[in-house]
């Protein structure tokens, strides 16, 4: 038995109910994901070295591989604790419960437009290659018409947003779902950071939450399971806990707090957290021009 460290609320209400049973999806190093028969959606066991998130339950182990589960293992819940096959049972009595909420934007943006000039610069020196940002040590053919077609796509999608044309600006949101590198592709990442800025009550952008529903309609097809879950949880706010850290250190952080949470979203995956941090930028800076601070 497993002793789940910390949870999404909703996840361990679930446990708690006994409202979930379906089947190992998907394994990693850190993460085992479970298809939901209930509601078909992704929920995840995450190892000791990965954040809090939605339909996450962080267990205390370092590493899951020890656990020799298997794609197709049958998952259920008895006695409140969740079951997979006769490999693993995790109690959430002592599991610390989490609900992620993003902060409000504030009235006054001058820490918003300072922390953002912070935040490009690190992203420039230290943001990883490969998917939103150019790599610059010998690129492939590939590489060169990838990092095209991500810039080219977000330029036109951002633009149409800041005209408030939404039918031209869902085109070219669609057109990035998928595209990119990566189990989550950097198109798909960048827009999770996007979405969560749109999510930011009291924000210029906050009147246009429905356009990232229509975007996800979209999703289904056209990307992966794993990444689709993500963008339908950013698609109503509901983001992994180091992004919702690094959102509120742009917002009313020091530079001190900006780069420690800077650095972690940095640190998710190859380059899915430089291309989330970068859907973060775009959307600061459409906030602060429709907001004529910038």
């Amino acid at each position: 038995m497993r002793n789940a460290i910390s949870g999404d609320l909703e996840f361990i209400e679930r446990i708690n109910n006994s409202v979930l049973t379906g089947f190992v999806h998907s394994t990693f190093k850190n993460t085992i994901n479970i298809h939901c028969n209930e509601n078909g959606e992704l929920f995840t066991i995450a190892s000791s070295q990965i954040d809090n998130g939605p339909n996450t339950l962080v267990i205390n182990s370092a590493s899951l591989e020890e656990l020799n589960i298997d794609v197709n293992d049958v998952v259920y819940v008895k006695s409140k604790m969740l079951h997979i096959s006769n490999k693993l049972a995790i109690s959430t009595n002592q599991a610390e419960k989490w609900a992620g909420i993003l902060p409000e934007y504030p009235a006054n943006t001058e820490n918003i437009s300072r922390n953002l000039k912070r935040m490009i610069e690190y992203i420039d020196i230290h943001g990883k290659a490969g998917g939103m940002k150019k790599k610059v040590a010998a690129p492939s053919l590939f590489d060169i018409e990838m990092s095209r077609m991500l810039e080219e796509r977000t330029k036109l999608l951002l633009n149409e947003l800041l005209s408030n044309r939404m039918t031209s600006a869902l085109h070219h949101a669609v057109s990035l779902i998928g595209l990119g590198p990566g189990l989550t592709p950097s198109g798909d990442d960048y827009l999770v950071g996007l979405f969560t800025i749109i999510n930011l009550r009291n924000s210029p952008f906050y009147s246009h939450q429905s356009f990232c529903g229509e975007v996800l309609q979209k999703a289904k097809t056209l990307t992966n399971e794993i990444s689709y879950m993500a963008l339908k949880k950013a698609s109503i706010g509901q983001v992994r806990e180091s992004i919702i850290h690094l959102v509120h250190s742009i917002l009313n952080g020091e530079e001190d707090d900006l780069y420690l949470s800077l650095n972690k979203v940095l640190n998710i995956g190859s380059s899915s957290g430089t291309d989330i941090a970068l859907g973060l930028v775009s959307g600061l800076k459409a906030n602060l021009k429709v907001g004529g601070q910038l």
